[in-house]
């Protein structure tokens, strides 16, 4: 039930309706950032649920600065048209909307400047990424996670996401779910498009800004509500590689995987290779949160549905 529709050139419009020239600048170069926002449905409610929604357009603001696209809607216009959008498509069950801001001209020639920008938006269902409960399988990728001196990290830009796409493949094609990505320096950065946390000695452990990552809003979630709910500590330093062997317990977080426990490294078992107690009850108190059924992080959720649907 629902219709995919996408907000393109200022106008509302079916997903299938909405196209581009294949000369665009953005196919050709990377020259895109992008922002993933789940919207999460709540049964009882009749409800879909944005989640962080200003906090995504904020970090979309920041990759459009680093990347010189001129994005002039305020906070209000973007509230406006990614609610009528996820009503507009009608959907009762979990989506994902992705907003993106691009290098629209149909133009050749390696640049920022000089070129006209553009902005779209489009809402799909979009279900679990992986295995929530039976949790990943990961490997350290043979694929290094490119500096921000090369890409700035802390940019979601469509270009640096082949670096992602060759971490991910090798992985999958190697028989695991995901791949763990190291920096130059042979620190643990992140997954193919996660945060990394370990769990040791009951306190959580996850890489710092300058190790580049993407700083997540997942992440930021879990590490409040591990503070403020479980009275748990988060730190922030360089990990290495084999600190994941060695962990209580390993989990991954992204808009895309929410809180995903990791339970095998390169063929050694996490702990005791399922999902550890820990990682189990922030899972828990997260599914709660992001579908509006946490009183305490109800300012976190946007409702989409003017009224309860029929």
């Amino acid at each position: 039930m629902g219709t995919p529709y996408a907000y393109f050139r200022r106008q509302f419009m079916p997903l299938s309706e909405a196209k581009i020239g294949i000369m665009t600048h953005a196919l050709h170069y990377g020259t895109a950032v992008f922002e993933g926002i789940r919207g999460n449905w709540n049964e009882e409610e009749r409800q879909i649920y944005l989640f962080r929604m200003p906090e995504h357009y904020r970090r979309l603001r920041q990759s459009c600065r680093i990347m010189m696209i001129d994005f002039p809607y305020t906070d209000e216009e973007l509230h406006s048209i990614t609610t009528r959008l996820v009503e507009l498509s009608g959907f009762e069950e979990d989506v994902y909307v992705r907003p993106l801001a691009y290098k629209s001209s149909e133009a050749l020639g390696v640049r920022l400047h000089n070129l006209e920008d553009d902005f779209l938006v489009f809402v799909t269902p979009f279900g679990p990424y992986l295995d929530l409960e039976k949790g990943a399988r990961c490997c350290t990728s043979s694929w290094r996670r490119v500096e921000d001196t090369g890409i700035p990290a802390r940019g979601k830009i469509t270009g640096i996401y082949a670096n992602s796409a060759l971490a991910k493949t090798e992985a999958n094609l190697s028989g695991f779910d995901e791949a763990i990505m190291l920096d130059e320096r042979g620190h643990v950065s992140e997954g193919s498009g996660e945060n990394v946390f370990i769990v040791m000695d009951g306190v959580l452990v996850t890489p710092p800004v300058s190790d580049n990552i993407l700083v997540g809003i997942t992440r930021n979630t879990v590490i409040t509500l591990a503070k403020e709910e479980l009275g748990i500590e988060t730190v922030e330093r360089p990990i290495d590689r084999s600190e994941l062997y060695v962990a209580d317990e390993c989990f991954l977080t992204g808009t895309a995987a929410h809180l995903t426990p990791v339970v095998e490294l390169d063929h050694r078992p996490i702990g005791d290779g399922k999902r550890g107690p820990i990682t189990a009850k922030l899972q828990e108190l997260y599914f709660q949160v992001i579908r509006g059924k946490h009183p305490k992080y109800a300012h976190w959720c946007t409702p989409c549905y003017s009224r309860v649907k029929a």
